[in-house]
C-alpha cells in the first residue's frame, strides 16, 4: 500500500477529483494503520514530496491565467551548475482556459508569436539551445527566436493547435520565472526632495549625529541622500525601450481612469513627519523610515497609490508581493554603510540572476525612535509620479525619470 500511494504521489499527471477522493480515504488508511508513516509522509521524509505539494503545487499567474508549475525532480550534472538554465517542466492551466492565446491558422498549421525582451532569449534557447530542442520535442512544434541583442517575436509554429499553446505556456512560464531573477531597473515614485524636507532632513541628520553618535551602529554613512528621497509605489524589472513606453502609457490610463478623479486634478499635500522602523527590534534597526500622509487627514493617497499598484501586478509589470504600499521615505538605511548608491533591499540578484547577499551591520535605533518619534521633515505638494531609473543620477542629483504623468 504504501508503495502504491508514493508512486501515485509521484506522478505528474493532472489529478482527477474521484481520485483525490480516493487518496483521502488511501491517507486516512494510512494515518489508522501507521501513524508514524502518515507524519514523516506530510514531513516529506518517507517520499520524495509531500502529500500537500501535489495537491497544492505552485501557482503561477501570467496574463490574468492561472498555471499550476508539478513538482518534477531535477538533476544536478558534476559539471553543472546549480543555477544554470533548466527546462522547468510541464505546466498546465489551472483556471481560465488557454483559448486566451491568439493562436493563427495558417496553410502549414498553427502560428503564435510572443513578445519578450532580447536580454531574455537565452532562457528559452538554454545551454546549447537544449531548452529550446525539449520544447519542440515535446510540443511537436517549431520555435523561432531572434538573434541575441535583435528585438523582436518569438514565433511557434506547428501542425497542431494544442501543441502550440502548450509550448507558448512553457515560454511564458521560463519568461516569468527568469525575469523575477532579473535586479530590479527602475520604480515608480513620487519625489520628495524639496527645499524645505532636505533641510529638515539635514538637521535631523545633525541633531541625530549629535545625541546618538554613541550608539552602536549610527554614524553619518548610513543617512539617506536627501536629493534622492522618495516615495516608492514599486518596483519594475524593464528590460527594453518597449517596456518603459508600456509603463509610460499605462500610468497615463492610470490618470484618465483613477487618479485625477482621487486627486481632484490638485496637487495631494502631504506632511512627513514620525519615524519607524522595519524589523521588530529596535536594537536591531536596518531600515529607519519617515512616514508619509496626508495633511488633511484623509486616505487619498494610500487609495490612489494602491491603486496604481494593484493596475500594475494584473498587467505583471509589477510582481504581486502586497496588496498596500506602505507610505514611508528612508531616512536611514545600513547598506548605505558599504555602498552610498545601494538601494534599499532590491539589490537581491545580477543580471545573470545570481543572488546576492549584502552583510549589514545593523545600528541601535532605541534613543532615535525614542528623541525623534514625532520629527517633523516638513509639509509638500504631490503631482507627479515618476518611472525612475535605478543607479542613475539627473543633474540635481536625483534618480533620472525616464518618464512621469502630472496631475495638477
Amino acid at each position: 500500500m504504501l508503495w502504491k500511494l508514493q508512486s501515485v504521489l509521484c506522478t505528474e499527471a493532472p489529478l482527477p477529483s474521484a481520485f483525490l477522493g480516493w487518496l483521502s480515504v488511501k491517507s486516512w488508511l494510512l494515518a489508522a494503520i501507521c501513524p508514524l508513516a502518515f507524519l514523516l509522509a506530510h514531513l516529506g521524509l518517507l517520499f520524495g514530496e509531500s502529500i500537500m505539494e501535489v495537491l497544492r503545487p505552485q501557482l503561477i499567474r501570467i496574463g490574468g491565467r492561472v498555471y499550476r508549475k508539478n513538482p518534477i525532480q531535477e538533476q544536478t550534472y558534476q559539471h553543472e551548475d546549480e543555477d544554470d538554465d533548466c527546462y522547468q517542466g510541464l505546466v498546465e492551466c489551472a483556471e481560465e482556459s488557454c483559448e486566451a492565446y491568439e493562436v493563427v491558422q495558417t496553410p502549414q498549421g498553427f502560428r503564435c508569436t510572443v513578445k519578450a525582451p532580447s536580454l531574455l532569449y537565452k532562457h528559452i534557447v538554454g545551454k546549447r539551445g537544449d531548452t529550446r530542442k525539449k520544447l519542440e520535442v515535446e510540443t511537436k512544434t517549431s520555435i523561432s527566436i531572434p538573434k541575441p541583442g535583435q528585438e523582436g517575436e518569438i514565433v511557434i509554429t506547428g501542425q497542431h493547435r494544442s501543441g502550440v499553446i502548450s509550448a507558448r505556456t512553457r515560454i511564458d512560464v521560463l519568461l516569468l520565472t527568469f525575469r523575477r531573477k532579473q535586479p530590479f531597473t527602475h520604480f515608480l515614485a513620487f519625489f520628495l526632495n524639496e527645499a524645505e524636507v532636505q533641510e529638515r532632513f539635514l538637521k535631523f541628520q545633525e541633531e541625530v549625529l549629535e545625541k546618538c553618535s554613541m550608539d552602536h551602529g549610527v554614524d553619518s554613512s548610513i543617512f539617506q541622500n536627501p536629493k534622492k528621497l522618495h516615495l516608492t509605489i514599486g518596483m519594475l524589472v524593464l528590460l527594453s525601450e518597449q517596456e518603459i513606453q508600456q509603463t509610460c502609457e499605462m500610468l497615463q490610463q492610470c490618470k484618465e481612469e483613477f487618479i485625477d478623479d482621487i486627486s481632484g486634478g490638485k496637487p495631494l499635500e502631504v506632511e512627513v513627519a514620525g519615524i519607524e522602523y522595519m524589523n521588530d527590534d529596535p536594537g536591531m534597526v536596518d531600515v529607519l523610515y519617515a512616514k508619509v500622509r496626508m495633511k488633511d487627514g484623509s486616505n487619498r493617497l494610500q487609495e490612489l497609490v494602491d491603486r496604481v499598484l494593484e493596475r500594475f501586478q494584473a498587467s505583471g509589470l509589477i510582481v504581486k508581493e502586497w496588496n498596500s504600499v506602505k507610505l514611508h521615505a528612508t531616512v536611514m538605511n545600513t547598506l548605505f554603510r558599504k555602498d552610498p548608491n545601494a538601494e534599499g533591499r532590491y539589490n537581491l540578484y545580477t543580471t545573470d540572476g545570481k543572488y546576492i547577499f549584502k552583510e549589514r551591520e545593523s545600528f541601535d535605533g532605541r534613543n532615535i525612535l525614542k528623541l525623534f518619534e514625532n520629527f517633523c521633515f516638513g509639509t509638500l505638494k504631490l503631482s507627479s509620479i515618476h518611472i525612475s531609473q535605478r543607479f542613475t543620477v539627473d543633474s540635481f542629483g536625483n534618480y533620472a525619470s525616464c518618464g512621469q504623468i502630472d496631475f495638477s
